[in-house]
């Protein structure tokens, strides 16, 4: 089959929400910005609950209604304060914080170090975003206002890693007396609180007139649910929406034509790969794994489907985190891949699925690299579902092959090594492929329990080298992080993690 004939790719319709004005009923300050502002994403809220919600799409929401102790500059990526006025290092296992006074959460009940031990004891015992904690020990109450939180062992990322919106201060009354209350009825501390969610449509925010740091510049937020990004597009273009997150790159040029919009773009500290389940059969022999990854034209799909932005990807963290090593994209290699395959007892191949979200982008890089798994002698049958769907049912390890993107939230390689990697970070943790190897095991742990830079750096290269003759996941692409907006609006910071923050942003009318 001709390449041309490969990306003749049949597009896959997913019904786009129906959505209002953003903003044309808004009433002014002074006459001059809208009081709301609306943007559009391709993916509805999973869970409002911060220790649950932590896909991207969730966080986009969820980042403004819940702070955390720390958080990390968007302009200068140095860390700050936030609930934690400041803090000090008593020791290589041990920091104290200092919690502002006065902090209030949106049912008006006061913030304190009760809240901030409980949240993070809570987080600890949360599966789905343990990993981001659980270097932690204890943590103290020395008074209402004051925490000591030990470690395990010295961990160089701590601090990071308690900046990441889903290490979120959440009040314990209120989940103590509902503890399923944050999963739809979202109370944070946040300089916006919940007013209403109608699922698969729209969520929206007030600013909170309490927060500690002063009120938000726009009084109101809506995220409408967009799934298929040329919509996204006209969206913008017709001003039904603010702002659009994650436009495609056939889009982009739209977007970058027209002198109404703006498009902010950057590297980002992702990377998009296919995981392998090796719980399955054929899946757990290593040799069909390799043949899966020497079947894949990275170069070509990033050429075609992605119109040239991206970069095709070696190890599963991109090349600005810390901890990256280069160990060499695995080549396209038909010829290869057959051997391979007859080689692991499979000389006439075999048929599975490959399951995506329904993500325009996502599903047109699927559709090519079942057309390269065919050439090869796999029959992958592709199956496109809605997100939350998609992230349930391969945390319950149903799929074959599945199709994700991952960002290193930290930038340190420690938060993607030990999710996706570790065994004991199977499933909703992040680890779908179901890898459970102890050489593994060891390497990310030497890397996150030493603080010496030298330890951590071999044992980063000594993992990278290791997983890539692995290939639990086959990585696929380092992407660009984009959004387009409307030229009136002022003061968008684009977070290169994709945690996009809007308390300071305005649009002119």
């Amino acid at each position: 089959m001709k390449r041309s004939i490969w990306f003749s790719l049949v597009g896959i319709l997913v019904s786009a929400a129906v959505f209002a004005g953003g903003g044309n009923d808004a009433r002014t300050s002074g006459g001059t910005y809208k009081d709301t502002i609306t943007w559009g994403q391709g993916a509805d809220v999973t869970s409002f609950d911060p220790h649950i919600g932590k896909e991207t799409p969730a966080v986009q929401v969820t980042n403004h209604i819940f702070d955390s102790l720390v958080e990390v500059d968007g302009v200068t990526n140095e860390l700050k304060p936030q609930i934690a006025e400041r803090w000090e290092q008593l020791s290589p296992t041990s920091y104290r914080f200092f919690i502002r006074r006065g902090i209030k959460f949106h049912d008006g009940t006061e913030l304190t170090a009760a809240d901030v031990k409980f949240s993070l004891d809570r987080a600890i015992n949360t599966p789905a975003i343990a990993y981001i904690v659980d270097f932690i020990s204890n943590v103290q109450i020395e008074n209402p206002y004051q925490v000591v939180v030990n470690t395990h062992a010295p961990y160089g990322p701590a601090l990071r890693n308690l900046a990441v919106p889903f290490a979120a201060i959440v009040p314990k009354a209120y989940v103590e007396a509902n503890p399923d209350g944050l999963l739809q009825k979202p109370i944070g501390s946040g300089p916006y609180k919940f007013i209403s969610w109608s699922q698969s449509d729209s969520v929206r925010l007030e600013a909170f007139a309490d927060y500690y740091a002063g009120p938000s510049k726009t009084k109101n937020l809506v995220m409408k649910v967009i799934p298929e990004a040329s919509q996204r597009t006209i969206a913008l273009e017709t001003g039904e929406v603010d702002l659009a997150y994650d436009i495609t790159t056939n889009d982009l040029k739209i977007v970058e034509a027209n002198r109404n919009l703006t498009v902010f773009k950057a590297p980002s500290l992702s990377c998009f790969y296919i995981s392998l389940n090796m719980k399955k059969a054929p899946f757990d022999n290593k040799l069909v794994r390799q043949a899966i990854s020497h079947a894949i034209d990275r170069q070509l799909i990033i050429d075609t489907v992605l119109s040239g932005a991206g970069e095709a990807a070696d190890a599963i963290i991109a090349p600005a985190v810390y901890g990256y090593y280069k160990t060499g994209v695995d080549k396209y290699d038909p010829a290869l891949s057959r051997r391979l395959l007859a080689q692991a007892g499979y000389p006439n191949g075999f048929s599975c699925n490959i399951w995506v979200n329904n993500n325009q982008e996502r599903v047109e890089v699927c559709q090519a690299v079942v057309e390269m798994l065919r050439e090869v002698g796999i029959n992958a049958r592709l199956e496109v579902m809605e997100f939350g769907a998609f992230i349930q049912r391969t945390t319950a390890a149903e799929h074959d092959l599945a199709y994700f993107g991952w960002v290193t939230s930290t930038k340190d390689g420690d938060y993607t090594y030990y999710s996706l990697e570790h065994s004991s970070q199977q499933g909703a943790a992040g680890n779908r492929s179901f890898v459970a190897d102890p050489e593994v095991d060891r390497l990310v742990t030497l890397g996150r329990t030493s603080v010496d830079r030298s330890i951590r750096d071999k044992a980063y290269q000594d993992l990278a080298i290791y997983l890539a003759d692995l290939t639990n996941n086959a990585n696929i692409v380092y992407t660009q992080i984009n959004a387009g907006g409307n030229n009136k609006v002022e003061n968008f910071i684009l977070d290169p993690i994709g945690y996009h923050k809007l308390e300071n942003v305005q649009v002119r009318r």
